[in-house]
């Protein structure tokens, strides 16, 4: 007989490089923050996660020394290209989503199943399970992004025809082709929204001598950022520093002049596309040919990202609903049916 007090909790994680989302049983998503974590460098305590390490991201100063009055706290995004760069600040912020998620219901440790990147290493796969058991997992598991986007996107992916998902986050983008309950081909690129920031960010030191931040390179993205020549011109205002003075500074800044900036990197993600779509079986490519491809993730959301890919690969795309929560949505729906899909998942 079970008790539901004394049940074992599941919860699906996609960590992402900019935002995680958890999925709880029974109760759907029930946290989005951004990857983000405040540390006393001194310490070495974790003092903010989520919403409110994000408010100090690019605004803390450097550690104060020895005798000196200043600030030790350090926002960092314990994920970069999709994979873990620091065990100890991931391992922390896995641990404040479960209490989160979970409350003071802790009794029983919960299944936890994570989404990881495609290309990822065994090693990178390892850490990520160490993690998850650390934070207090008691059984883990890993499910590629991909696949967890084509179930999330309801993509009929046990039928013996191909589908094509494209997954575009913060980090990386991963692209595969899904048949019969599997992947049957992928390509992971380390470029995403992250490399889209940097991108615009170099362009407004090199051309308008102005150093702007990771939030402000992001904002400007998401106002005015096209992945196509956009038809009427947009104006924002950028702030930052000047580069040669040193002293605060406003440049205006046009969309035209956006998407050149993020020109290469948008390049890169095609490319990705392409390297799936070339080493796809014939059979398979007819398939995608009149089914199309599928785009998840917040990075797919950019303005004209889905024509562009259409235009570059002659091959229809769109952008799937609840395009940022469908890799959480798959991960979900692989817990649940978990007898089903352990002959594709990671565990420990």
């Amino acid at each position: 007989m079970k008790f539901p007090l004394f049940s074992s909790k599941r919860l699906g994680i996609d960590l992402g490089t900019s935002n995680s989302l958890v999925w709880s049983s029974g109760e759907g998503v029930v946290l989005s923050e951004p990857s983000v974590v405040a540390v006393d460098s001194i310490s070495g305590k974790v003092v903010a996660v989520g919403s409110q390490a994000y408010e100090l991201l690019g605004r803390t100063g450097p550690p104060s020394r020895a005798g000196e009055v200043g600030t030790n706290l350090v926002a960092q995004k314990p994920l970069r290209e999709g994979v873990v760069a620091d065990f100890l600040v991931c391992e922390a912020m896995l641990k404040y989503f479960m209490d989160r998620v979970l409350g003071s219901s802790r009794i029983v440790r919960p299944e936890v199943m994570v989404c990881v990147p495609a290309g990822i290493t065994q090693v990178e796969r390892r850490a990520v399970l160490e993690a998850a058991l650390s934070a207090g997992a008691k059984t883990a598991y890993l499910i590629e992004q991909p696949l967890a986007a084509a179930l999330g996107a309801k993509l009929p992916i046990d039928a013996p025809f191909g589908s094509m998902i494209v997954d575009i986050g913060g980090g990386s983008t991963g692209s595969a082709v899904v048949s019969v309950g599997g992947i049957v081909v992928s390509s992971t690129a380390k470029v995403g929204g992250a490399k889209l920031d940097e991108a615009i960010a170099t362009y407004m030191r090199r051309t308008h001598n102005l150093i702007i931040g990771e939030r402000m390179a992001e904002d400007i993205k998401i106002k005015i950022g096209s992945a196509v020549a956009p038809t009427a011109k947009v104006v924002m205002e950028a702030r930052g520093r000047d580069a040669i003075s040193g002293l605060p500074k406003t440049v205006s800044v046009s969309s035209s002049e956006i998407s050149e900036a993020m020109g290469s990197v948008i390049s890169a993600i095609i490319a990705c596309v392409k390297s799936t779509l070339e080493q796809t079986p014939p059979e398979l490519a007819s398939d995608i040919i009149d089914r199309g491809i599928v785009m998840t993730g917040g990075t797919a959301l950019l303005k004209g990202l889905d024509r562009m890919v259409a235009s570059q690969t002659n091959v229809p795309a769109h952008v799937a609903e609840d395009a940022m929560q469908c890799v959480v949505y798959g991960c979900g729906i692989a817990l649940e049916n978990i007898e089903t899909w352990k002959r594709v998942v990671a565990t420990r």
